[in-house]
């Protein structure tokens, strides 16, 4: 019998933590025909891989159909998922495991990133900054999508300067990036978390935006990308197809 397990990150955020089940439950809901689907997480956040993989076997499961809800292949994606598979693979050698992709830079997605974009800024004027805020990874495929990223909102919206910084163990930081950008222009900026859910981070970016607003620059935020429903679609399809 065929299973879904979901991973998604994990937080330590509560509000983050719920989010992400919210929107898990949504996509279980609209699986109609596989009754076995469970959700998981990396770390931080219960139940973990472990526990919702033993999940699917005691309720019965041959096949698991391992879904990430990541939207780039960096470390957690190549090396942690993997080595945490591996060992439930071992302690279930009959159960056949079959991982989808993370979503990567997708042309949907980024279609997805621009509609969210327009609406905390609409209409957009050529001169406006977007700033788009990754998570970080010392892997350089990561920052290649990045590239990509950027280069695709920047032809969908218009602009004439779009930046990317990063949160973590990447170049330039959150607040290098906003430094930089804020010296650049006089006019709106717009900040893209490029995150899944809230959590930690989104909140780190929030607070930044705010220390700048209360100054009396012109500056918002865009909410967490699973909001939008095309990102909820990727999750579907990866899971059914």
């Amino acid at each position: 019998m065929k299973a879904i397990l979901y991973i998604g990150h994990g937080t330590r955020s509560k509000k983050g933590a719920e989010e992400a089940k919210a929107f898990i439950n949504r996509v279980m809901q609209r699986v109609v025909d596989v009754p076995i689907q469970e959700i998981s997480f990396l770390e931080l956040t219960e139940p973990l891989i472990e526990d919702g993989f033993g999940r699917c076997v005691e309720r019965g499961a041959t096949e698991i159909i391992v879904v990430p809800l990541f939207l780039l292949a960096a470390g957690h994606i190549k090396q942690d998922i993997p080595q945490v598979l591996a060992s439930l693979r071992e302690k279930y050698p009959h159960i056949r495991v079959v991982v989808k992709d993370p979503f990567g830079v997708q042309e949907r997605i980024l279609d997805a990133v621009a509609e969210i974009v327009t609406t905390v800024s609409n209409p957009l004027n050529p001169l406006d900054r977007l700033l788009i805020v990754g998570r970080g990874s010392s892997d350089p495929s990561i920052l290649d999508d990045f590239v990509r990223i950027q280069n695709g909102l920047k032809e969908r919206l218009g602009l004439e300067e779009v930046s990317v910084c990063y949160l973590a163990a990447a170049e330039p930081r959150l607040q290098e990036g906003l430094n930089t950008v804020l010296e650049k222009t006089s006019g709106n900026i717009i900040v893209v978390p490029y995150l899944l859910f809230s959590g930690l981070l989104s909140v780190e970016v929030s607070r930044e935006v705010q220390k700048w607003k209360r100054q009396g620059r012109s500056i918002s935020v865009t909410e967490p990308l699973s909001r939008h429903q095309v990102i909820e679609d990727v999750v579907m399809e990866r899971a059914t197809l």
